[in-house]
């Protein structure tokens, strides 16, 4: 991206400049930087504003750029608001910070230290989109944890009927018919497995084909391992909330086991913990394995053996981030699409999600077919975790998050969870303290109580009057006191109001001194 912009002497400072903050920052950070920077920044000036190989930015160009940041287009052609506009600005303002402040160390950056185009004005209204983000992300989870068991039951519905007919083909010879679930089907040998100088010749795929159908033949093989590795995909996300770089780096090594160092030695408790290897933010964590999970992971590590001899084979993963090729480890969620294992990509990871999710038919208020990511089951697991009554700063320690802001940020509240959730912290104070403290109230102090709220409610119109009279309105909400028993103070013959002390000398220089 950076090759692409036509002056070399702003690409050179770029380059530069990337390759000083790339240490402290993650692969997240740096390839979001690199694509403003080079990309929405100045590749799109070079584009309106052909031959500027400066940094100090004339007024109109950087207003029209400013302008042009509002909307992007996507990959389908359709014109989009930008919301991160205003995150855009700011790391374009600390990059003109950055070379201002190093050019006080550095020569080089002298040259090239002008002031920021950006304008701290131009960040306000950060605080009000990141709540409008926060807001769809709880929206978001909001609308799909409620369908997550359908997704869980369907994913194991369609493995089991991918098993199903898997076996019932294997249990048929070649070129012959068999039913199943209703439907005819035959078995296929491709002619390409009938020559026995080729290298797949025996091929374990079993290939079936519809009686009547026109359509191509079906790798069942490949269907059921489809299946199963969605249906592992989902139970692994759902019972970790890892992320999906995190998921795929799993390996058999992961698996560890601690004693419980507060029991006696002959009755010490073992349990089973996953270890997350840093990834993101470089925060390496353990899990603890539920029982749910550990049916999953021995699961999946029955099957790698069954197909390889007893042993998980040991391959080679590719990080797509950091653009290098990690050790050969036993991953867990490695497939063999062709001739040898593969660890799975994130990609892959979606593309099953995906593929399920059609099998369930979901739409949200839209009409449009429902999608998750693999980071919504993180929020969702987030979610039940702290509504189900695990403190919050515990739920931050297993998700890998270095503040609170960030977990707090996943959490989507709903409203019958909340009140269930605070009744039952009530009722587990109130059973922590003695029973004298509480008693049933009287029917007096009862009806007190609900006049209490009788004599708060305002009329419908008054509700409609306080538009106009907003005095009125409040005046009805706090009335003022009634007037003290017995008659009224004699006002003054002459004045609508007591006349005030006069407590302060007259003339100029009195006036000035009690001015000042």
């Amino acid at each position: 991206m950076v090759n692409n912009i036509q002056s070399t002497q702003i690409r050179n400072v770029l380059v530069r400049y990337l390759e000083e903050r790339r240490p402290g920052v993650d692969y997240g950070t740096f390839h979001g930087l690199v694509s403003e920077l080079a990309g929405v920044f100045w590749a799109d000036i070079e584009t309106h504003h052909p031959g500027i190989d400066t940094l100090r930015i004339p007024d109109d160009v950087i207003d029209g750029w400013k302008q042009r940041l509002m909307t992007y287009t996507d990959k389908s052609g359709r014109v989009r608001e930008r919301r991160s506009r205003i995150d855009v600005m700011m790391r374009i303002r600390g990059f003109y910070l950055d070379i201002q402040e190093w050019a006080h160390e550095d020569p080089y950056w002298a040259h090239w230290a002008v002031p920021s185009p950006i304008t701290r004005g131009d960040g306000a209204g950060n605080q009000k989109m990141v709540k409008q983000t926060t807001a769809r992300m709880h929206q978001r989870v909001r609308e799909r944890l409620p369908h997550l068991p359908l997704l869980v039951e369907t994913a194991e519905r369609v493995r089991r009927e991918a098993v199903a007919l898997l076996d019932a083909a294997r249990a048929t010879p070649f070129n012959e018919v068999f039913e199943h679930d209703g439907r005819r089907y035959l078995r296929v040998l491709p002619a390409v497995n009938q020559v026995p100088s080729r290298l797949d010749h025996g091929s374990p795929h079993v290939y079936i084909k519809g009686v009547g159908s026109t359509g191509r033949r079906i790798n069942q093989s490949v269907v059921e391992d489809d299946a199963f590795w969605a249906w592992a995909v989902i139970e692994a996300l759902r019972h970790t909330g890892v992320r999906a770089e995190e998921l795929t780096e799993l390996t058999h090594l992961a698996l560890v086991s601690y004693k419980l160092p507060d029991q006696p030695p002959e009755k010490g408790e073992v349990v089973p913990l996953l270890q997350i290897v840093p990834s993101k933010s470089n925060e390496e964590r353990l899990l603890l394995v539920s029982p749910e999970l550990a049916s999953v992971l021995a699961t999946i590590i029955k099957r790698l053996r069954d197909a390889n001899g007893g042993k998980i084979p040991l391959v080679a993963r590719y990080d797509s981030h950091e653009r290098v090729t990690g050790p050969q480890l036993p991953h867990l969620f490695q497939r063999r699409p062709y001739w040898q294992p593969q660890v799975m990509s994130e990609a892959a990871v979606k593309r099953l999600l995906d593929r399920t999710l059609e099998c369930t038919g979901l739409r949200d208020q839209a009409g449009e077919p429902l999608r998750y990511t693999p980071h919504d089951f993180r929020r969702m697991f987030a979610t039940e975790a702290v509504t189900g009554g695990l403190p919050v700063h515990i739920a931050a320690r297993i998700l890998g998050h270095k503040t609170l802001t960030t977990t707090q940020a996943y959490l989507a509240v709903f409203q019958d969870e909340l009140i269930r959730t605070y009744r039952g912290f009530l009722d587990r104070r109130r059973a922590a303290r003695p029973q004298e403290e509480y008693r049933e109230p009287t029917p007096q102090e009862w009806r007190d109580f609900q006049q209490h709220f009788e004599l708060r409610k305002v009329s419908l119109g008054t509700c409609r009057a306080s538009l106009r009279n907003p005095l009125q309105a409040r005046a009805c909400l706090h009335p003022l006191p009634s007037p003290p028993d017995g008659p009224p103070p004699e006002a003054s013959p002459h004045r609508d109001h007591p006349e005030p002390s006069r407590t302060h000398p007259r003339g100029p220089r009195q006036r000035l001194a009690r001015r000042g």
